[in-house]
């Protein structure tokens, strides 16, 4: 089962990409980068799906690259493609490839889908975690298209300056 809230939130590591360069970074790192502490960590649909291009561009819209803490991705896509799409969208955020699903099982998101023979994916989902991890805003969707509840997210965070 993910995580709830109030759960310390798993820490993983894998290949953090900016849209230039990446390198293995550990979340728990992620989490610690500002005063502030935390993070928001987004299991997103694959890069350059029409789903992840519109997710995206909708969170900036919304200010999510102006939160005092960093907002991430993953997805399971390599990280070539991961700053190819970055770049592409010239996104102010970053995204974790997680190749081999690292992220997706320390979270317990992955699921087969169906039609796609052997292939599974993170369910979708996003996680406001503060400085310890501990989880502060869960959401895990019921589809494969929804995107976060932008407002809820943006409460999350604000919260976690309280």
């Amino acid at each position: 089962m993910p995580p709830e809230v109030g759960d310390v939130a798993p820490d993983f590591r894998t290949l953090l990409c900016d849209g230039e360069t990446f390198r293995s970074t550990p979340f728990a790192e992620v989490c610690a980068e500002t005063d502030t502490g935390g993070a928001v960590l987004v299991f997103s649909a694959h890069s350059f799906s029409a789903i992840a291009e519109n997710w995206w561009k909708r969170y900036e819209r919304a200010g999510w690259d102006e939160f005092d803490v960093p907002v991430v991705g993953v997805s399971r896509d390599g990280p070539y493609a991961q700053n190819a799409f970055l770049r592409y969208l010239d996104s102010p955020f970053r995204l974790y490839a997680d190749t081999d699903a690292v992220a997706g099982e320390a979270y317990d998101l992955m699921t087969e889908r169906h039609g796609m023979a052997g292939v599974s994916t993170p369910m979708r989902s996003t996680f406001v975690v503060d400085a310890d991890r501990e989880v502060r805003y869960r959401w895990v969707a019921d589809d494969w298209i929804s995107p976060a509840p932008r407002d809820e997210v943006a409460d999350a965070v604000a919260g976690l300056e309280e």
